[in-house]
């Protein structure tokens, strides 16, 4: 199946230019040139922001929440750090965040020397498969998780998902186990409604 993935730039905004810079087109006396612009320095709160939110909106779009956590332990780490991450990059070293993978890394080091960084944000809705869109109408079942419904089960549908956490085949999958198979097949029950709770769903379509 081919998904298109969506991606983002973030960037974060300099401060707004000095008004006195209109006039530096006039003749100036010596001593008063105007003063080379120093590129402002990226903190690490504006770094711990933008991690941070990159993880609400990845959480809203109900992402693999490994991924959610990941980016919300990284905004700690840079929170905790004694020294903003631009001076240690500047110093040629890496900044000690623990459990912070190496491409969250990259992403930390691209924003606290450019000011921006490009993200992965989720899939495109619209290239989805009809009945991957079915599941993510089920709580608990985001894109990705419908994604490997759909391909490794050929689960389309909440009828289907029920029937398949009946027999026992969610939890067989990687990543999956008995809990998280009963969750799954109350969530399909609970959007069934209550007339499908009192039938058979042995012979559904």
């Amino acid at each position: 199946m081919s998904i298109f993935q969506l991606t983002q730039t973030i960037q974060i905004m300099p401060s707004l230019p000095n008004r006195s810079s209109r006039r530096a087109s006039q003749p100036m006396l010596p001593g008063l040139e105007p003063e080379i612009e120093v590129k402002p320095k990226i903190s690490n709160r504006q770094i711990a922001e933008v991690l941070s939110g990159i993880a609400d909106l990845i959480e809203a779009q109900n992402g693999n929440p490994y991924r959610v956590q990941a980016y919300r332990n990284a905004a700690r780490g840079v929170l905790e750090l004694s020294e903003p991450v631009a001076d240690i990059l500047a110093r040629n070293e890496e900044p000690t965040i623990p459990g912070v993978g190496e491409r969250l890394r990259t992403r930390i080091r691209e924003l606290a020397q450019s000011g921006t960084m490009t993200f992965q944000n989720g899939l495109c809705m619209p290239a989805l498969p009809a009945g991957v869109r079915a599941l993510m109408n089920i709580e608990h079942v985001g894109p990705y998780t419908a994604i490997r419904l759909y391909e490794e089960l050929s689960i389309d549908s909440p009828e289907k998902l029920f029937r398949a956490a009946q027999q026992q085949r969610i939890r067989q999958l990687a990543g999956f186990g008995a809990r998280s198979e009963e969750r799954l097949k109350e969530a399909a029950l609970h959007l069934l409604g209550k007339k499908t709770s009192h039938q058979p769903l042995g012979g559904a379509a």
